[in-house]
This record gives C-alpha cells, structure tokens and sequence, in this order.
C-alpha cells in the first residue's frame, strides 16, 4: 500500500510518559518524511503544548489540536479551523463545582481552569502560557470554547452521559472530555486530507486512547499502541510496541520504510 500521510498521536504514542520524544522515533520521522510523506500530529493537546514537539520534529503540516476542534498553521500558529462547542453552562458547573474534580476550559483565547494541577503546570512550562484564569469557574468570564475536560480521577460514564445531547463525549479512565457535535481526530483528518488531495486510503493513523479509535478505523493502516486498551485495539489493523519501547518507530520501520507489501 502506498502511504502518502501518517496522523500521529502524541501522548501515550510519540512520547513517552517523559513527555520527550525518543531518538529512534525522531529518526524513524525523519526517514519517513525523507521519502515523500506527509507526516502529522493529531492530538487532545492544545496548540502551544503541541507546537513546540511540531518545530523539534521540524514539521511543516497543520496540527490537528483538542482532539479536532482546532486546527493550527504549522508556520504562524493561526488558528485555520475552530469548532466551538455550546453547553448548558449551568448544569455542568452544578455537577462540578462542589464535586471532587477539576475541570479545564480550553477556549480560543486560553486556558481556564478549577485548580492547578501537576498537568497544568507542565502545560505551562511548556507552552510559556498560564491558565487566563483559576478557581470557581461559575465566576469566569469566557467564551468560544473548543474543549470541556472533566477530570473526575475514575472513569464516570454515568455523568459523562448527560452531556450525549449537545456534545461529542470521550470517555477517559479518569473522566471525560465534551467537544461540539461531531467533532473529533478523524473530522478534521477529512478536512486536511481534501486539502492535500490524498486519499483516506493512502493514510496511516497511530493513537492508543478513545480519542484515536475513528481515526484508527477509517484510514487505509490504523495502528494501536502496545499500550492501547482493548477497545482502541479491536478498531486498528494492527498492534505495535509500548510507547515507552518505541512502538511508533517499529511500526515505522518495520512497515512504512522498506516498501514491505501491507
């Protein structure tokens, strides 16, 4: 199969639990991109946690950021496709705001949030940019948001199922994520690959969480981690290693840079 593109998840895929980007997946990349393909990430991060792996990485495509929602300019950053999503505001801050949890607001403008966390701080050395906002989220004045997270610390289908009417729900072991109607990885993967002209057929796509599996299913080669759940295994075509023993870079090289017949 002649693959022309590939989508590459991040977290749990490009890097390892270190949030650095192994020197056999950087070779593997760059080896891959050398031979004519078009190399992407397509992740739940938001676009200044996921730029600064895109410039080490010296891509050059859009970056498909919160889990679709927004699409970034590889070269300026601009934000080339944002799918807002509405909620009942009332309702979520009434489930939220005595509850045990944090919630984080992504929106056009920045980052908002309940409470500081071991994940928000790293954002922020990372991104150089901190929460517009922190604390009681019912006194927050915001708008255009892109992604809802709910971090419950278990997973909570039964809350999670509430929002199923007005938004797109991503059930994680440790809560939720709610997005617009629709949106999602593969949505705005359609999106760019009408831009470039390529066939889903001529894509591979990597992931290992919920957030992976429509992706994984609708490409020509989707690929789960070793590390992947059951349920995000059973929608790809194969299995590789664990994200921390390069699992993204075996698949790389032992399917994608030799011209092995899939």
């Amino acid at each position: 199969m002649n693959i022309r593109a590939i989508f590459i998840d991040m977290d749990g895929t490009l890097l390892k639990s270190s949030n650095f980007i192994s020197q056999r997946n950087m070779e593997a990349i760059n080896r891959l991109i050398n031979q004519g393909v078009k190399v992407f990430l397509a992740t739940g991060r938001h676009y200044e946690v996921t730029a600064p792996y895109h410039k080490e990485i010296g891509l050059h495509t859009p970056m498909i950021c919160l889990n679709g929602a927004a699409i970034h300019d590889a070269e300026t950053g601009r934000g080339m496709q944002m799918k807002t999503v509405r909620l009942n505001e009332k309702r979520l801050h009434q489930l939220t705001a005595e509850s045990h949890c944090n919630v984080i607001i992504h929106t056009a403008n920045g980052l908002y949030c309940k409470e500081i966390n071991e994940e928000i701080d790293y954002w922020t050395k990372i991104g150089e940019v901190p929460p517009r906002y922190v604390g009681d989220l019912r006194q927050a004045n915001y708008q255009d948001v892109l992604k809802y997270s709910v971090r419950t610390g278990a997973p909570s289908p039964n809350v999670s199922a509430l929002f199923k009417k007005e938004a797109e729900v991503i059930d994680w072991n440790d809560g939720f994520e709610l997005l617009a109607p629709n949106v999602s990885k593969w949505a705005a993967i359609k999106s760019l690959l009408n831009e470039y002209r390529i066939s889903p057929n001529d894509v591979a796509a990597i992931g290992d969480g919920p957030n992976d599996i429509e992706m994984l299913r609708h490409v020509g080669i989707g690929v789960a981690m070793g590390n992947a759940s059951e349920k995000v295994k059973a929608a790809a075509n194969f299995v590789t290693g664990h994200h921390e023993n390069d699992g993204l870079a075996e698949f790389i090289e032992r399917y994608l840079l030799h011209s092995y017949a899939i």
